[in-house]
């Protein structure tokens, strides 16, 4: 399998491609399913998880991997959080995590009893895809799950959970601590399940600066890296400081977004690491030409040498037209590499 091999960094016949949000709100299939059944609803049964990450590959069957249908937040709820999908704010954390009293109060979670919704779906993706495409699984990082917990919600400027992580590193340890041994537990459980690689979304972790990463994020999110078992992929946003930083913490593949050169990423990573990206979602939303000449651009930066994957820096807008997504997996499926 071409994704497999790239987060390998061995040679492949094309770029493998996928898309964060691959099943998502462009895809008419998939707004047919929310229309019945609520995000959560979604993630919590396995045959609508497993249903809703299959639009995608029914929608575009070269694709070169399946991701599983759920929510990074949704580990959050067996840990006695109260999450809430608000329309036109997005999630909502009802409970929000301030104090160490607040932090004591978090439950262990038990993949197996608390997450058969993504667990589920796995298996059922692996039964109905056979060898035909990996079936990728994922999780939250840490940081950007203690942001949720911290924040309430959504952030602009991440003021709360910052000054939490310097004025109470004792409480930041631990919340970080509890966040980090359920992910990995988490991951762990969608590999047994069937998962063939893994995705940590540290989505918000840009808003940090070099020394609190390496300082208060990093030795946690080490922590879920070295416990797996299976490839993984490490994928942040406006990371162009941390790179380096990333790549010490752990994962196969660094997820890159389009805010950085592609080839300067590579050379500050080192040949030991393989990379993911990093074409700017919006680019979809261009006329098919001016679309071509982006994905170009990336592919030439890659220069066909072993160990990329070809992905959005950040998931497929709502607003994207389904024959973009199509005319991005041709364009670069059309490109040999050997």
């Amino acid at each position: 399998m071409r994704l497999l091999k790239a987060a390998r960094r061995e040679p492949v016949d094309r770029t493998p491609v996928w898309f964060m949000r691959q099943a998502g709100r462009f895809l008419p299939e998939y707004r047919k399913l929310r229309e019945r059944h609520s995000i959560l609803d979604l993630c919590a049964d396995p045959e609508l998880a497993a249903a809703a990450a299959m639009t995608a590959v029914n929608a575009f069957p070269q694709l070169d991997a399946a991701i599983v249908f759920s929510d990074i937040l949704q580990i959050l709820i067996p840990m006695g959080i109260h999450v809430e999908f608000v329309a036109g704010e997005g999630p909502r954390i009802r409970n929000p995590v301030r104090t160490s009293a607040d932090v004591a109060a978090l439950k262990p979670v038990e993949p197996e009893r608390d997450l058969k919704g993504p667990l589920g779906a796995i298996r059922i993706l692996k039964r109905e895809l056979g060898s035909r495409m990996p079936v990728i699984g994922f999780a939250g990082a840490p940081f950007t799950l203690a942001t949720y917990l911290v924040e309430g919600g959504p952030s602009r400027d991440y003021a709360r959970v910052k000054s939490l992580m310097a004025s109470e590193p004792v409480a930041w340890g631990a919340l970080m601590s509890k966040i980090a041994d359920s992910v990995g537990a988490h991951l762990r459980a969608q590999a047994a399940a069937g998962a063939d690689i893994v995705q940590v979304f540290d989505s918000w972790v840009g808003a940090l600066g070099v020394d609190d990463y390496r300082d208060s994020v990093l030795p946690w999110s080490k922590r879920v890296f070295t416990s797996l078992g299976t490839p993984s992929i490490h994928f942040g946003t406006g990371t162009a400081a941390l790179l380096e930083l990333m790549r010490d913490a752990g994962g196969d593949v660094i997820g890159l977004d389009w805010r950085v050169d592609l080839a300067d990423a590579r050379r500050r990573l080192g040949d030991g690491m393989a990379v993911q990206g990093n074409l700017d979602p919006a680019a979809l939303l261009l006329p098919r030409p001016q679309l071509e000449r982006r994905i170009d651009a990336v592919l030439d930066r890659a220069a066909g040498k072993p160990g990329h994957i070809f992905n959005l820096g950040h998931g497929v807008l709502p607003e994207t037209p389904v024959e973009n997504v199509a005319a991005t997996i041709e364009r670069v499926h059309a490109r040999k590499l050997s």
